[in-house]
């Protein structure tokens, strides 16, 4: 069904949903992972209002460890991740990713927001579904242990 599965990550509880979701579609259909986190560096972020390199740097830092915790938590689950960390918008960047590995499914985690948020800011979710070629899985399943760390 799917041979390659791009898992959005970015350590927030609905990420977390989503690695875990994805992790366990790779499970089932044998397909690779890439594990990805996107540094947003667009017009409303810190980066792009003037923070400083040590700020920016800071960030990255961050992104790393939250794609390290990711790693170790594929690994545990008997995946091999790809792990890479792109800067810039993440709808760009998720798509761009997608193509050049080829993958067949991106996971992604859905923030819920309220409807004044929503309306003051685009949809990640929304813009993906635009933008990519493939399947889009906006995760909100919660995957128990057992499922994940079951033989077969």
């Amino acid at each position: 069904m799917y041979t390659k599965i791009l898992l959005c990550f970015d350590g927030s509880r609905e990420g977390r949903l989503a690695l875990r979701e994805g992790a366990r579609l790779a499970q089932i259909t044998s397909a690779g992972v890439i594990l990805l986190a996107v540094v947003e560096t667009g017009a409303g972020s810190a980066l792009a209002q003037g923070a400083d390199a040590d700020a920016f740097a800071r960030q990255e830092a961050d992104f790393k460890e939250i794609l390290d915790e990711g790693r170790r938590r594929l690994s545990a689950m008997g995946l091999a991740p790809e792990v890479r960390i792109e800067f810039g918008d993440p709808v760009a960047r998720i798509t761009s990713v997608t193509t050049e590995t080829a993958a067949d499914l991106v996971v992604v985690g859905h923030h819920r927001q309220g409807r004044w948020a929503r309306w003051m800011t685009r949809s990640v979710a929304a813009g993906l579904g635009d933008a990519l070629g493939c399947s889009l899985l906006l995760a909100q399943k919660v995957v128990e242990d057992s499922e994940l760390f079951r033989n077969g």
